[in-house]
């Protein structure tokens, strides 16, 4: 095994393979997006049901995340890639050949475990085998797959949907998934040292009540289908289950058995740009909900159009992100942080001015706009969180900020809806159609969103690059 004290020749070729498996496993995640009006037609299901392959997968990535900190730990890094890369084969194959909905939802939640260790798993690695005064142009390597792959998947599906059935989508995938299983076989080396780590058989279903019920009721806020008891229900299990499973972790890492290890957060470089983290996801996945919603609903454009608009920034943030990284390496984090959050807040003002005077290209720019902004504090935040912490706590430092931004997406999508909903139905008896309800509704739903974001900028004035020390690999 590597020692985790110097990065080695075989521990960066390590990086390379791991960086294309998780934009093959990441961009799986969006397909499904286009295609669940095929699959409802093929499989005769309601959209309501066909949801669940999209939730589901949600649900499963919530409740796994915690579990990597403990893998990553107990296991060498081919074993774990092994592990991540089989199950997301096997989970793609069988959604391939599913004769109906109920084996279809099945292989997406094997899917769905296999993508939930892939993330951890990368940032960890990098974090063993890159140099500290490096890491930031690599980090911007993981932001760019983060950002490309999502806004890609959408239009990719639908380019196969073009020509052929939604199981060409995962014929397409498995492939390329089952390629990188044979060259992680075959090239993969291991990093690190394990610690024989116990599994804690308290803390499986702990997760499993904290994660899934919370992630799943945030996830049904702003649904009218949906009573709004069962939200509050399910959100109240989980936060309940959520003590108890932090409790527990608690007790754990006293005994350096925690199956989630929370001695990362007596690190304040980690808990500051954790908490900037987690406000930017809400904010950003609030915004891509938001406004495809408006521009299909109050804009009347195509789904297609839409897709097309949305894609230009997904691909913008992802080409900058290696940029950033570099910056960040001779710079530090609040020269583009600071900036960053502010031109974010401006484009949430410029959001809640939309009029149906406004210009579709108007708003595609400020998305890209938008992607830029985010392209800058996604990478040195990653970068921070992970720097400020000792080797020890690698694997369950990737595990946390995983975990929190499963929980903080659901949040923002929850608050921008619910927002929304509330303010359109004040507006809907005062203005002339549903679309300007809408649009009246948005602007409250940005600008709340502007005013969570307020709190997020005074984060990043605390950031800071940490010292090479503090994250365990010596800079050359």
């Amino acid at each position: 095994m590597s020692d985790t004290s110097t990065p080695t020749t075989s521990g960066r070729g390590v990086v390379p393979i791991l960086l294309v498996a998780a934009f093959v496993v990441i961009l799986n995640e969006t397909t499904m997006n286009v295609a669940l009006t095929s699959i409802m037609g093929n499989l005769h299901v309601t959209e309501r049901t066909a949801q669940w392959l999209t939730t589901a997968f949600m649900l499963t990535m919530a409740v796994v995340i915690p579990i990597t900190g403990w893998l990553l730990d107990r296991l060498p890094t081919r074993q774990v890639f092994l592990i991540a890369m089989s199950t997301f084969s096997v989970g793609t194959l069988l959604c391939a050949i599913a004769p109906e909905f109920g084996f279809l939802l099945f292989g997406r939640v094997v899917q769905a475990s296999g993508t939930a260790i892939m993330m951890p798993l990368l940032m960890t690695t990098i974090m063993r085998v890159i140099p500290a005064d490096r890491r930031g142009g690599v980090m911007g390597n993981i932001s760019m797959v983060i950002a490309v792959a999502p806004a890609v998947g959408p239009t990719l599906s639908g380019i196969i949907l073009h020509f052929g059935s939604w199981r060409l989508i995962f014929a397409f995938v498995l492939p390329i998934a089952l390629g990188m299983l044979a060259l992680g076989w075959t090239r993969l080396g291991n990093v690190g040292e394990q610690k024989p780590t116990p599994l804690d058989l308290v803390s499986i279903p702990l997760s499993v009540i904290a994660f899934a019920p919370l992630i799943y009721g945030l996830s049904l806020i702003g649904d009218e289908s949906v009573a709004f008891w069962v939200p509050m229900l399910a959100i109240g299990i989980g936060i309940g289950g959520l003590v108890a499973f932090l409790g527990r972790q608690l007790v754990l890492q006293g005994r350096d058995r925690a199956f989630l290890d929370l001695r990362t957060f007596t690190h304040g470089s980690f808990t500051v740009a954790l908490t900037m983290l987690a406000v930017a996801m809400m904010a950003m996945f609030g915004a891509i909900i938001m406004l495809p919603l408006l521009l299909q609903k109050a804009y009347g454009l195509e789904p297609l159009h839409i897709g097309l608009m949305m894609l230009p920034g997904g691909i913008a943030m992802g080409l900058l992100s290696p940029v950033v990284g570099r910056i960040f390496d001779k710079a530090g984090p609040r020269v583009l942080v600071v900036p960053a959050s502010i031109v974010v807040l401006a484009v949430f003002f410029f959001f809640s001015t939309l009029n149906p005077a406004t210009p579709w290209w108007a708003v595609m720019v400020a998305h890209i706009v938008m992607s830029l902004s985010f392209a800058c504090i996604f990478t040195p935040l990653f970068t921070v969180a992970l720097g400020a912490l000792p080797a020890n706590l690698y694997s369950h430092g990737s595990a946390v900020i995983g975990a929190v931004q499963q929980v903080a997406g659901a949040a923002g999508t929850a608050l921008f809806v619910t927002v929304f909903a509330m303010q359109t139905a004040v507006a809907r008896p005062h203005v002339a159609s549903d679309a300007a309800a809408m649009l009246s509704g948005s602007h409250w739903a940005f600008l709340g969103a502007g005013a969570v974001w307020t709190g997020a900028m005074i984060c990043g004035f605390f950031l800071r690059k940490p010292s090479p020390i503090e994250g365990g690999v010596p800079a050359h």
